[in-house]
């Protein structure tokens, strides 16, 4: 495949996972779909590991920072990106998500003392402040029982908490943990700890057998927790991170244009000019790592 063509599969798989999420709403839990999504991937990527015979054994301190790196990216966050989505459209998540790479550059300046310019530090405040334009016309509608709102929490605890993920992951790969071993473990550390919230908040096990679910958790398994992220590293090592990184500038685009279509999504001339600061945000941060 080309690199465009690797470019498209990305920016077409992971913004359409947004929408992929509201299938598993309904009478299962987040934090059971949470739990099976992540075992299904976890055991895919277990089996590519084994038929790769790649090293699978660490340390218990190792285990430690693999757990938490999956209980903050593979658990938490998601189950707040799924309470989040039964309040907002899905697009407007996928806009909040993309702060994440520009809170991480926050992370990286005050945990692992990562210089940071006066231009990353201009480029992440417009890009946050992007976000809370895109917000805000849904925010005005209070009214309706506060839900905007409770959306917009669970979006922002969602994305502080991937972020710290990626900083533990960032950590990790310091320490020189392996990639795709790091994901398995963490999937599956990170579908344990959802397993676990079920089974403390008393939650039934439940599992809907449905077409629309059954499809949707194989595609956010396979597609949108595996395949998108290989598709992604292969990207990474042909262009280099910040010519990658503009994938996360179109995904929060696409997936707002697919909620428009499918959920009845409405523009505002507040979410266009939001939406314009904040890609001009992620554009000067890219363009500064470059």
């Amino acid at each position: 495949m080309s690199n465009l063509q690797i470019f498209l599969v990305c920016v077409a798989i992971w913004s359409s996972t947004w929408i992929a999420i509201t299938f598993q709403l309904g009478t299962v839990a987040p934090e059971v779909s949470v739990f099976y999504r992540f075992l299904l991937a976890s055991l895919i990527l277990f089996a590519w590991c084994l038929a790769r015979r790649l090293p699978l054994s660490y340390t218990l301190r190792q285990h430690a920072w693999l757990a938490l790196f999956g209980i903050f990216s593979f658990s938490v966050s998601y189950i707040f990106v799924y309470y989040a989505e039964q309040h907002v459209v899905s697009g407007l998540v996928a806009v909040g998500y993309s702060a994440s790479p520009l809170l991480g550059m926050l992370g990286m300046r005050l945990f692992f003392r990562t210089p940071m310019t006066a231009q990353v530090a201009v480029a992440s405040l417009l890009g946050i402040g992007g976000i809370v334009l895109v917000f805000l016309p849904e925010l005005a509608g209070l009214r309706e029982g506060g839900r905007p709102a409770l959306g917009a929490a669970y979006t922002v605890a969602a994305v502080c908490i991937s972020t710290f993920g990626s900083l533990v992951a960032y950590r990790n790969q310091e320490a020189r943990l392996p990639l795709w071993q790091s994901m398995a473990w963490g999937m599956l550390y990170g579908s344990l700890f959802s397993l676990g919230a079920v089974l403390a908040a008393g939650k039934p096990l439940a599992f809907e057998a449905t077409p629309a679910y059954v499809l949707s958790l194989i595609y956010l398994s396979l597609l949108g927790s595996i395949a998108a992220f290989a598709a992604y590293l292969t990207l990474l090592g042909r262009i280099g991170a910040a010519r990658a990184g503009y994938i996360g500038v179109m995904v929060p685009i696409v997936a707002l244009v697919i909620s428009a279509a499918l959920e009845g999504f409405r523009w505002h001339p507040l979410t266009l000019a939001g939406i314009a600061v904040s890609v001009l945000g992620n554009v000067l941060a890219l363009r500064q790592r470059r």
